[in-house]
């Protein structure tokens, strides 16, 4: 794990707000070097903290308006395979591997009741998938992978 202080904190709170904040911008807010923030950024990046910038959707205006959270259970020496097959599939947002009734939860996003329908039946052609559970979001309260405070 990387060692973070405050100045990396700030530069993470900040990209969090605006992933397309100026690196000059960045650095007259911390009234650093723009340089310096280049060099930390970098160093996050290298560390693996952060792993990229992403635009945040709404996949309901681009028609995915189903989303439905799916539990797995599989056959425990194959659980890893299974969760990278299921991995590949475009549908597909969050993968976890979990402790409790399921073994793997998945969020995935649909653009209709059909392809939803067709996406469970092909889980159930994977080797090792036990059983599915699928439960459908009937409304989103809060949708936002990157409001963490940090």
């Amino acid at each position: 794990m990387a060692i973070l202080d405050n100045k990396d904190y700030k530069i993470l709170k900040l990209l969090q707000k605006d992933a397309r904040a100026p690196y000059k911008k960045i650095a007259e807010q911390m009234k650093v070097s723009e340089g310096t923030i280049h060099n930390r950024i970098d160093r996050l990046k290298k560390a693996g903290v952060l792993r990229g910038f992403s635009a945040d959707i709404d996949f309901e205006k681009l028609g995915y308006t189903i989303t439905a959270v799916i539990g797995i259970l599989a056959h425990g020496p194959k659980l890893v395979r299974v969760e990278e097959t299921i991995s590949t599939f475009k549908n597909i947002t969050c993968v976890y591997d979990v402790a409790g009734t399921y073994d793997v939860i998945v969020i995935a996003k649909f653009k209709s009741r059909a392809e939803l329908d067709s996406f469970v039946k092909s889980m159930g052609q994977i080797q090792d998938i036990e059983r599915t559970f699928t439960y459908l979001v009937l409304n989103t309260k809060k949708e936002d992978l990157n409001s963490v405070q940090i």
